[in-house]
């Protein structure tokens, strides 16, 4: 009897520790078990799709504090899963995740303390029965060691920087330009608006009056000037211009006009060099003075 109470009371110890564990590691679940399968199946890209359903990102186009998380989660997935962890592993290691970006925003511990959480939370891995568990000894101490070498490089190398993301508030600038565009006006007239150093708005005005049978009219009036029928005369001749001119009188043109131009540039010569001759013997004269 007293052999089978013994035998009672340790399968109640062992139940008590194994409630006992089942409750420590649902007390670090972050994405449940269905999650990280659905995860599991995707690439890449679906795994950044499914987290922002998850996660309930609206505005990871608009909002940096939501892209940033995203990109933290995805890697830090990704990262696990190629390190060929269990789906209960993943739940863990995305819990563990969560637990030390929630430390750093929500009750603003420093990198030290959070380091030192970390520590708590991964107490006992590698130990049988431990009493100082944390609840993640599905882990093993390699895998433990993996862990902890990540997070030195990801949220611990950048602390500062998510600090500074989830404590300094930034205003939300929104840039914008406007630009005037004139258009371009329809084809009402049959003349284009007026430029300002063009013609007047009068004269303008005058012609737009004008209705679009003014060329009817117009041919009418020419008719009427002309009753025989006769147009203007509009004959081009074909007319040699230097015809009547002999050659004497063409060389003795050209050497009157050749004559008049060297003349002129002679005389503007002529004046050049004296002005540098006066200037150069103002010069002489001040070094003979001095």
């Amino acid at each position: 009897m007293a052999a089978k109470a013994k035998g009672k009371e340790s399968r109640k110890e062992e139940g008590q520790e194994q409630d006992t564990v089942a409750r420590e590691i649902m007390t670090w679940k972050f994405l449940s078990l269905p999650q990280i399968s659905a995860l599991s199946e995707q690439n890449i890209e679906g795994v950044q799709k499914k987290l922002e359903e998850f996660l309930n990102f609206r505005q990871i186009k608009t909002s940096l504090k939501e892209a940033v998380l995203l990109d933290y989660y995805v890697s830090g997935f990704w990262w696990a899963k190629e390190m060929d962890f269990t789906h209960l592993q993943l739940s863990g290691f995305m819990a563990i995740l969560n637990f030390l970006l929630e430390n750093l925003s929500t009750k603003h511990i420093m990198l030290e303390d959070n380091i030192k959480e970390l520590g708590r939370a991964m107490a006992g891995i590698g130990e049988s029965h431990s009493e100082k568990g944390g609840g993640l000894d599905f882990f093993s101490v390699d895998q433990a060691k993996a862990i902890i070498s990540y997070l030195k490089i990801s949220l611990f190398q950048h602390y500062k920087l998510y600090e500074y993301l989830f404590h300094n508030p930034r205003e939300e600038l929104v840039i914008g330009d406007e630009n005037v565009v004139e258009l371009v006006k329809p084809m009402d007239t049959l003349f284009p608006a007026p430029l300002e150093e063009g013609i007047s708005y009068d004269m303008y005005s005058s012609f737009i009056a004008l209705p679009p049978e003014s060329e009817v009219e117009t041919e009418e009036i020419n008719q009427e000037c002309h009753p025989e029928g006769l147009q203007p005369e509009t004959e081009s001749l074909d007319i040699d211009p230097m015809a009547g001119f002999t050659i004497e009188d063409v060389k003795s043109v050209l050497g009157q006009i050749t004559n008049e131009i060297i003349g002129s540039l002679q005389t503007e010569i002529n004046e050049k060099l004296q002005m540098e001759e006066e200037a150069y013997t103002v010069r002489i004269d001040k070094l003979k003075n001095t």
